[in-house]
């Protein structure tokens, strides 16, 4: 929890994720009942976790029972919802503090690992295509932390960000999913969710260079001010 100093002083994160206000509003309701029944932001950002492995297991049965195809998606609304919830509570109830800056960050990390592993045992991609899109979201997200550690911005910004890599994960598995039922199938090795993670890949390299090059520049921007 945060020190009793923090939450008077009412510590506010430098950086946080741009949320559009439409999705924003969804949470409205849902961050009052937190905060009136005294809800941890921690223990929403964990929540968040619980379903991303529900994801995770929906695609690992999806060879089974395509049906899992079209729910698997949900649960990763409901992840993004949840980390989205996580930090506007931590606000509204003064919870917030360094090291919730941590957990609110650790558990993506780890749902984006869950999400993906589970796409590459689902039987229906490659495992070489499902963990090598782990790995370039994981990248992803550590790229974007450099410029905070280096004293500039957090970068969020590029293509591929979380929220588009599971708009991306949802568009690939539906499409499987209405493939499964109408009986097509996709010539070549690769399946429609190997070409929907070496999507995600390509875009998270995308994503990381734009991150590195606006870094960059207000990293150069940082030093020009300071010899002015």
């Amino acid at each position: 929890m945060a020190s009793i100093a923090q939450m008077r002083d009412g510590y506010t994160p430098d950086w946080r994720r741009p949320i559009a206000g439409r999705f924003r509003v969804t949470a409205r309701r849902a961050v009052g009942f937190c905060v009136a029944r005294r809800i941890h932001a921690d223990t929403i950002s964990y929540s968040s976790i619980a379903a991303s492995a529900a994801a995770a297991v929906c695609f690992w049965r999806a060879a089974d029972s395509p049906w899992l195809l079209a729910v698997a998606p949900l649960f990763c609304y409901v992840r993004l919802w949840l980390n989205m919830l996580d930090g506007m509570v931590a606000l509204a109830a003064r919870q917030a503090s360094a090291r919730g800056e941590i957990l609110n960050d650790l558990p993506d990390r780890i749902s984006d690992v869950l999400i993906f592993a589970g796409v590459a045992h689902s039987g229906l991609a490659s495992p070489f295509s499902g963990y090598w899109a782990a790995i370039f979201a994981l990248l992803t997200a550590y790229v974007g932390t450099l410029g905070q550690a280096v004293g500039v911005q957090r970068e969020f910004s590029g293509p591929m960000s979380k929220p588009w890599r599971m708009v991306l994960l949802h568009a690939g598995s539906w499409c499987a999913a209405a493939a499964a039922v109408l009986g097509v199938q996709v010539t070549g090795s690769m399946t429609l969710l190997d070409y929907t993670c070496m999507l995600v890949v390509l875009g998270c390299v995308q994503t990381m260079a734009i991150r590195l090059k606006r870094i960059l520049d207000a990293l150069d921007a940082k030093a020009t001010g300071v010899r002015g």
